[in-house]
């Protein structure tokens, strides 16, 4: 039985959170830039999602404090989060060279790592 890909915002919370522990508004921020812009969380989305992602067992809580008389919660990869992004990573890179491969064999002249376009 195979694995359902990730969802993308799935994708992008784990993604924000493989190299340092992020609290939910540093978690915007990090997906708004690694996404180019493209993807802005809302909220309520982003607070679903981490619930979700905890209860997996994705995600753990790394600390909590209190700033500005507001509770924060940061939160880190477990193992199993790491394994989950590292799978995810894996597939998504299979799928793009088979992509690439194909569109080369289609148009030999023109390379997509060179910025060629196939319009």
């Amino acid at each position: 039985m195979t694995e359902r890909s990730m969802q993308e915002p799935t994708l992008l919370l784990l993604t924000a959170l493989a190299d340092a522990p992020r609290h939910g508004y540093a978690l915007i921020q990090e997906i708004a830039a690694i996404s180019d812009g493209r993807v802005k969380m809302r909220t309520g989305t982003l607070y679903g999602a981490l619930d979700r992602l905890l209860s997996q067992g994705l995600i753990e809580v790394a600390a909590e404090e209190v700033v500005d008389g507001r509770a924060r919660r940061s939160y880190a990869l477990t193992d199993a989060g790491r394994g989950a992004l590292a799978t995810e990573a894996e597939r998504l890179r299979a799928v793009a060279t088979e992509a690439e491969r194909r569109l080369s064999a289609a148009f030999p002249a023109v390379s997509p790592r060179i910025g060629g376009s196939f319009a």
